[in-house]
Formats: C-alpha cells, sequence, structure tokens
C-alpha cells in the first residue's frame, strides 16, 4: 500500500486512540493519567495509600493465577465493597472450595447455548427496529439503544416483565449503585451501603418470588433447580445485574466508535456470528476492540502470603492493584490483523478461577446488537459516527451518547 493510502488509515487510527483518550479521562480524570504514568516508573510499583500497581500484563496474569498468595478475600480486595451490599456468597467475594462450588452451580447458566437462548428471548424486540430505522434515515444513539437492550436483560435476569418502565427504571438503579465505586475507593460509606442495599432489594423482590415458585423459564427458578440456596441465588443475579450492566453499555458503542474510526465497520457489520471466516473476522474485531477499551479498568487483590509481584516484596495484608487498562493498552493500537500476545489474551476478563463466568452473556449481547446491524451492510450502506458525548464520573469510561446514521457506502 502506498504513503499517500496509507494516511487516511494512520489519520483515523490515530482519531479513534484521541477518542479513547477522552472515553478514559471524562471517567477518570485524575486517576486514570496517574495510573498510566506509574508504568514509566516500572512494571511494578508501590503507591503509598494505594497499594502495589501492576502495569505489566505477565506479571498481572500471574497474580490472577495465583491464588496461594493473592485473594479477592481480605483487605483492599474486591470484598470490601461488594460484601456489604450483595452479602457474603458471591463469587466476587469468594474464594476456594466455596467460590468453586458455587461457578460449578452457575455454570449451566452462561454457557454459549444458554446465553443465546437468554439474549433471543428476551432483546428480539428491543433491536427489531434498529436497521429500518437507520435504512428509513433516522439517526440512532447507540448508548440509549444498548442501555435498552441491557435493561431488558436485567429483567430477563431478575424475573421482571420487561415493560419500558420496568427496563428504564431497572437500568437506572443499577447505574446509581455501580456509580458509587471509584478505583481509589477501597470501601462504600455507610449511607452508600444503605442505599445500595435498598436498591437491590428493590430489583431482587421479583427475583425473590420466581426463585420461591420455581419457575425454570426464569434465571432465579433455574438457579433453585441447580440446587443454589435462596440467598446464593439473589447474590448472584445482583452481582450479574451489577458487574454486567455498565459493561455491555459502555462497550458495544465504544467497539462501533473504534470499528468506524478506523476503517473496519462495514466489515465489521457485513461478518456474521455463525461459524466461518466471517465470525472469525468478527471476533477478533471485537477481541481487539475489547482489549483497547478494557472494560475492566482494573482489578484487586489482597495479599493472603508474603512474596514478590515483579521485584517488589509484598506481605500478607497488601493490596494489589492490577492495572488492567495499561496492561491492555500497551500491547499496541487497535489492529484486529496484529498477532494476539498470549499474556494479553481476554486478561479484561481476569484469569484463571476467577475468570469471568459472565464472559459468554455479554457476547452474546454483543452479536445480537452486531447481528441488528448487519441488515445496514446487507443494504449496501456503511454506518458514520455523526455525533458523539463522553460520560464523565462513571466506573467504566464510556460514551454519554454515540450518534448513528446509515450513508451510501463509499
Amino acid at each position: 500500500m502506498s504513503g499517500t493510502a496509507l494516511a487516511p488509515a494512520r489519520a483515523g487510527l490515530a482519531a479513534a486512540m484521541r477518542w479513547e483518550e477522552r472515553v478514559q479521562r471524562g471517567a477518570h480524570p485524575l486517576v486514570y493519567p496517574a495510573i498510566r504514568a506509574l508504568r514509566h516508573r516500572g512494571p511494578v510499583v508501590r503507591v503509598p495509600g494505594i497499594g502495589v500497581v501492576v502495569s505489566d500484563a505477565a506479571t498481572a496474569r500471574a497474580v490472577l493465577l495465583d491464588t496461594e498468595h493473592f485473594s479477592k478475600v481480605g483487605p483492599g480486595s474486591p470484598s470490601d465493597l461488594w460484601t456489604p451490599v450483595l452479602g457474603p456468597s458471591v463469587l466476587l467475594n469468594m474464594e476456594g472450595a466455596d467460590h468453586a462450588r458455587l461457578r460449578r452451580a452457575l455454570s449451566g447458566l452462561f454457557t454459549p447455548r444458554a446465553v443465546r437462548d437468554l439474549v433471543a428471548v428476551s432483546v428480539p424486540d428491543v433491536l427489531a427496529g434498529l436497521a429500518p430505522r437507520l435504512l428509513a434515515g433516522e439517526r440512532v444513539d447507540l448508548v440509549a439503544q444498548t442501555a435498552t437492550m441491557a435493561g431488558t436483560v436485567i429483567c430477563a435476569m431478575t424475573g421482571l416483565p420487561p415493560t419500558d418502565s420496568a427496563v428504564r427504571d431497572a437500568m437506572t438503579a443499577a447505574q446509581s449503585v455501580v456509580g458509587l465505586v471509584r478505583l481509589h475507593r477501597r470501601s462504600l460509606t455507610p449511607t452508600q451501603v444503605r442505599h445500595a442495599r435498598a436498591v437491590l432489594a428493590r430489583l431482587s423482590a421479583p427475583a425473590r418470588d420466581a426463585y420461591r415458585a420455581g419457575d425454570p423459564s426464569t434465571v432465579p427458578g433455574r438457579m433453585r433447580e441447580l440446587g443454589l440456596s435462596e440467598d446464593e441465588a439473589l447474590g448472584a443475579v445482583g452481582a450479574f445485574v451489577l458487574t454486567g450492566t455498565e459493561t455491555i453499555q459502555s462497550f458495544v458503542p465504544r467497539l462501533v466508535a473504534l470499528a468506524a474510526d478506523t476503517g473496519w465497520l462495514d466489515r465489521l457489520l457485513a461478518a456474521g456470528s455463525e461459524s466461518g471466516h466471517d465470525a472469525a473476522l468478527r471476533g477478533r474485531v471485537v477481541e481487539e476492540a475489547l482489549r483497547v477499551t478494557a472494560p475492566t479498568p482494573a482489578m484487586l487483590r489482597s495479599v493472603r502470603a508474603g512474596t514478590t509481584v515483579g521485584d517488589v516484596r509484598v506481605r500478607a495484608g497488601d493490596r494489589v492493584v492490577v492495572a488492567t487498562v495499561s496492561c491492555c493498552k500497551d500491547a499496541g493500537p487497535f489492529d484486529p490483523d496484529a498477532p494476539v500476545d498470549p499474556a494479553v489474551r481476554h486478561l479484561w476478563f481476569g484469569a484463571g478461577p476467577h475468570f469471568c463466568l459472565g464472559m459468554p452473556l455479554a457476547l452474546a449481547q454483543v452479536d445480537a446488537v452486531l447481528d441488528a446491524l448487519r441488515p445496514v451492510a446487507a443494504a449496501g450502506r456503511s454506518l458514520e459516527v455523526t455525533d458523539r458525548a463522553v460520560a464523565r464520573g462513571v466506573l467504566i469510561p464510556a460514551y454519554r451518547s454515540l450518534v448513528v446514521r446509515a450513508r451510501e457506502a463509499a
């Protein structure tokens, strides 16, 4: 390819990376640049008041895999944030045999087939009008559209009937809890805990009813069928609602923006989700966008026993902050054709026994949106971003709005 032909591609990539920086800084204007600056001081750095910060992917993976020395339970770990809200028996704040037992019990709900069925039942009506609206010349805000889809999935998981008001209320409730968390905060205040518990109590009421009814067509009823106690089922529902909501609402618009800015969007929308070359292309683009956006900007662990992280000595009770955003972004700019570094692969979903159980559900929702947009490409049209705004003060970096329209393909 000539230098003249390469120039637009390079300009698009530069623009895409600039927008990603704006999204990150909009969410965390102080913490994000501070975390990114730490990597210049070394792959592992002890920061007073924060903990031992890991910016190297291979070291991060080693920490996540080493459950003998590092735990999600203990000082500075996720349990400090979530146990007061969700109770002691959710995957977010468990280790060892109890964690393995609950994960095994839940795993059947999150196989690729199970989540495809859940999404196929809950979201088609939400997405059915997406391509027709675009092909009719309407401009669509993908952030709002994705939020509606995510809220509908929340309703399916909690047993709420997915009316417009229920979807909006469920989404607002989940966001109000997730919005309390900050990367620099070790725990929630008593007032925040009370608010979060009150919100989850409202969300959990229909889930409790569904569990007690034992209807296997509902997620809580299926959990009962799998042998989970009522507390375990409600805690699991709450955890998946809180951790999955912001992630999917953040990622889908950022995926579309990245692909549009870098010239990949037409190919992405033309690709299918079934097996074959097209599915492989879609998978590469989605996975690369997950790496660049790093939907989990940081992961926390508490040190169980003295050891070393890189060349930094740690002792029991220390806090380790895995700076996932640095580990992932430092592998290079967005490039679906580039080989995948094994140390980085899927790191944004964790590693080892705590690898994200909800990953198939997240990817099924991504596929649902891309499938809903595919008729735009099939009609010989291109999707372009006409307007966007960055979200401020959120936990998971995101666009506040991303408006797209269909135009004649170049």
